[in-house]
């Protein structure tokens, strides 16, 4: 009995990620071709202020997240800090300092890219 309850929440979370994802993309699809329908500008479908590489981005934070997991065994290890509070603060600085620095690079790049 207690496997099948992992079992069915397992299934459940599942079937409801799938869910969300499945109306979400028919959704849009909808709303795209009602719009293609009635000849709207195409270029509503491309975002403007989206970040100009999103595999960047992604790349800097994963980064970042795993130089603060190092951090914070290090932290752990030799100077005594609590696992929790090293782990968290760590992953969460070094993650938003990643993000920060992305930023730039990325406001660099659309200079670059308007001059």
């Amino acid at each position: 009995m207690h496997d099948i309850k992992h079992i069915v929440i397992t299934v459940s979370a599942f079937a409801g990620v799938f869910g969300i994802v499945y109306v979400f993309l028919i959704t849009r699809y909808r709303e795209r071709m009602a719009m293609i329908e009635r000849n709207v500008d195409a270029s509503l479908f491309i975002a403007r202020n989206g970040s100009i590489s999103p595999t960047l981005k992604f790349g800097m934070l994963f980064v970042g997240v795993a130089i603060g997991i190092i951090a914070a065994e290090f932290m752990h290890d030799y100077h005594g800090f609590s696992q929790g509070v090293s782990f968290f603060s760590m992953i969460f600085l070094f993650g938003g300092i990643s993000l920060i620095l992305n930023f730039l690079i990325e406001r660099k790049l659309e200079k670059k890219v308007e001059e």
